[in-house]
This record gives structure tokens, sequence and C-alpha cells, in this order.
């Protein structure tokens, strides 16, 4: 004899556990939209603004790389690097400046993109999937005679709030590099920090370098300098310091814009990428038993083979034009177009076709809108975008 029929709501149709498991869904563009489709209980659910952001944040650590934003000089579009079904429409992130503002793109960070309104004197901290965006006034101890950088990360407990770090020179002494923390959920800047940089020579001071966005590894951000000296700034996020750090190749003549680049190191740590035509030098930072720290060569690894080039693509050496931090992969740029190389698996792919140099930004997240995205009208009509 079989018991009482349970009055509990079948699994697929109870709120709590159905949230549950759609949570789970791959952090896919059209994972949500196809999910939206089984039923109008299904549809409230994955179109429900709160579950968005639970969504959302739930997959913060695996983002999908949606696509990068192009900065060719004269003006930013958005390049969609994702195959159908979830292949994001290229109209669906136009930046938040008016034409004719003079301003440059930081660096992308965890769904968000950071912004230098030169005209304004003003970060930009600019949320392309919610549209949400916030203004900060550059605070006072930067020198405006030199370059100044900036990257911006969510908190580390609150997916909600964000922190930026603002690098640059002094304003009372060029031969010091000084760093600031805006934290959101209070609205303010911290005290300023310092470390001293080398002595100028002929005037010429070591500043950092802005053709290299910052590089997260670990709980420390990293940029290149360039001018006088060349090396790494470090900042750490939980120490509050600067640091600065020699790079691992020494002879100034071979470092030039797009073949060195700071990346973590295979297994974990610091690291850093060479490139030495199509030789890939793969750097790691270690720590002897007596503290002392330095580099080491790990791999090198002959592009040309990997990649398996062949006649049909032009002639010229690649440079390295990005790196996408939650993917861990470096994007290079050839005359063939755009790659995307994951130098731990040796996997890469050719993401689209781009046959002028320019500036590349990754642009890591879920983006969870577009009932047809990935159409064949590339257009989307919107569940939610929150």
């Amino acid at each position: 004899m079989s018991g009482p029929r349970s009055s509990a709501a079948p699994p697929l149709d109870d709120d709590d556990l159905l949230a549950e498991i759609l949570l789970r869904l791959p952090p896919q563009p059209s994972s949500l939209p196809r999910a939206s489709t089984v039923c109008k209980f299904w549809r409230s659910l994955a179109s429900d603004p709160c579950f968005s952001r639970r969504f959302r944040a739930h997959h913060r650590r695996n983002p999908p790389l949606l696509g990068c934003l192009v900065h060719d000089f004269c003006q930013v579009r958005f390049q969609p690097t994702l195959e159908r079904p979830n292949r994001v429409p290229l109209s669906s992130f136009p930046v938040p400046i008016a034409a004719g503002g003079r301003f440059r793109i930081l660096g992308c960070r965890h769904g968000l993109v950071l912004i230098l309104h030169d005209s304004q004197k003003q970060l930009l901290v600019w949320d392309p999937v919610t549209g949400d965006q916030h203004s900060l006034d550059i605070p006072r101890g930067f020198a405006e005679k030199t370059w100044i950088h900036a990257a911006v990360c969510r908190a580390p407990r609150d997916f909600h709030h964000f922190q930026v770090v603002l690098v640059g020179n002094s304003d009372i002494q060029s031969t010091q590099a000084v760093a600031s923390v805006y934290l959101s959920v209070t609205g303010v800047w911290d005290n300023l920090v310092s470390t001293p940089l080398p002595p100028e020579d002929s005037g010429f001071p070591t500043m950092v370098y802005t053709g290299m966005p910052a590089v997260m590894v670990g709980g420390s951000f990293y940029w290149l300098l360039y001018g006088n000296s060349q090396g790494i700034l470090e900042f750490d996020l939980d120490k509050r310091s600067l640091a600065l750090i020699p790079i691992p190749v020494g002879n100034a003549r071979d470092m030039s814009v797009g073949n060195i680049w700071v990346i973590p190191a295979e297994g974990s740590g610091l690291g850093f990428l060479f490139l030495r035509g199509f030789c890939a030098q793969l750097w790691k930072m270690k720590t002897d038993c007596k503290g002392v720290s330095s580099w080491v060569l790990g791999r090198s690894i002959d592009l040309n083979k990997l990649l398996s080039l062949n006649s049909e693509m032009e002639i010229g050496y690649p440079s390295i034009v990005g790196f996408a931090e939650g993917n861990n992969v470096v994007l290079l740029w050839m005359s063939a177009g755009v790659f995307m190389v994951q130098f731990e698996s040796l996997q890469f792919k050719k993401l689209f076709e781009s046959h002028e140099w320019c500036c590349f930004y990754p642009l890591e997240g879920v983006y969870t809108a577009g009932t047809d995205i990935g159409g064949g009208n590339d257009e989307a009509k919107l569940l939610h975008n929150t």
C-alpha cells in the first residue's frame, strides 16, 4: 500500500529550488533566454531583476569573454567574440562619452569599464550590462604633467560595490609614485601612499606606461613603468602599499609597445610575457628560502608553430594587445587578425579580423539579456538589464 501523496510542489514548480537550478546554468548570454522559453513560470524567474543580479554574482569568477572594446583613436566600438547563439550584438555597449570628449579607457575587470575623462578630469566607472555609471573626481596629490593610470575591481565580498586604485607621479616630487584607493561603499578616497622612483635623467621622470592596463594577480595590481627607468609598479590592496619590481629582460632596446606584458605565472604568482619575434618567453617570479625574489625563465614557445601560420598570413610579428584575466588568455594581434592564446594549455582561437593595430580591451562579464540573441539580424529584445 502506497503512502499518502505529498502536498509539496513538484521540484521544478518550487521557486527556491528552480532558482538554485537556473543559477547553475552556464554563464553564457543564451542560457537564461533559452530557459525563459520553457514556460511562463520559468520566464518570470529568469527575467526577475533580483535573480539576474544573483546570476551575475554567482558567475563572477568564471565570466565568458563577451568581446573587446576597440579604440581605434577615432571611436570606440564593441567587437563581439562569442559564436552564435551567444554572440552579443555589436550595438550592445555604446561608450557613454559625449562626442568630442577626450578620454582614455584604462581597463576592464569584473564586468566594469574604467574610463579617464581628460576633459573633465574625472574617472568614470561604467557597467556596460546594466548601464550604471559612477563619476569620480581625481583627488589631489597627482602631478598633472605626467600620466596617471587606474584599475577597478568589484569589492571582495560585495558584488554591488567596487574599488578604484589610482596611481601616478607625486605633484610634490616627480621621483615618487603615489596611489590612492576609492571605495564605493564609503564614497571617499583613502590617504595617499608612496614609494620612491629612480631619479630623473635629463628632466624626464619614470612614469606609469599607459599602453598596458593594470593586471590583477592575487590581491595586487601591476603596471609597467617607462621613461628614465623600466620596471613594474605593484600595489598591494590588502597592505595598501606600493613597491617597484624589476623586469626580467634587462636590455631596454628589446622593450617596445606590444612585446611585454605582466601576466599571472603558470601555477600561481607573478609572471611576465616577453615576445621576441615569434618566440614567447614566459617568466615567473620565485622566492628562495631566504626570502629573496628573482625572475626565472619558465618556457619558451614558438608561436609560428603554435598558431600554424602559413603563407596566407601577411608577414609581421605578433603584438600583445590585451589580457583577459577571468579566462587567463592573452590577445595577440597580427595582420591576419586578433588571436586568443591560453599559454598553459597551448590552446588558441582566432577571434576576429583586424587589419589595423588598435587598442583592445577584453570585456568579460555575464550578459543576461536578449530572447533572440545571436540572431541573424544581430539584434536582441531585452529580457532584463539589471
